[in-house]
């Protein structure tokens, strides 16, 4: 892929993540492709692997976050590994409402990601 490809890449799955797109999220990926979210029980955050793992872990987060949008999404690339910042804004299902900074570094294989792990950082107080 040239660089521009997977520019336009990354901004794909920011959109789809931004349009609650599930379908369109899972095209943009292989098909063995693994999620690591920010949150989890061990240091990579909880895992998901395979592509109705990962449907069902992006549907979760947009049923907790019904309003959930990434911001400011801006892009870099550096060799097989996309970066996206963004800031995150949602309110959950109680009405609290979230905002923090945050970083996805995708692994790149023939055309798609092949890894996705999610960091961001963590409200106090």
């Amino acid at each position: 892929m040239t660089n521009e490809e997977t520019l336009r890449l990354l901004q794909d799955h920011a959109d789809a993540w931004n349009a609650h797109d599930a379908e369109k999220l899972l095209r943009l990926m292989t098909d063995d492709c693994i999620y690591d979210a920010a949150a989890g029980a061990s240091p990579e955050g909880q895992r998901h692997a395979g592509r109705a793992a990962l449907k069902a872990a992006f549907e979760a987060i947009w049923t907790t976050f019904p309003d959930a949008r990434w911001d400011e999404p801006r892009h870099f690339v550096l060799a097989d590994r996309g970066m996206t910042t963004w800031i995150f804004r949602g309110t959950k299902v109680d009405g609290s409402r979230v905002e923090v900074k945050g970083l996805d570094i995708l692994g790149l294989r023939d055309g798609r990601i092949c890894h996705k792990d999610t960091y961001r950082k963590t409200l106090l107080g």
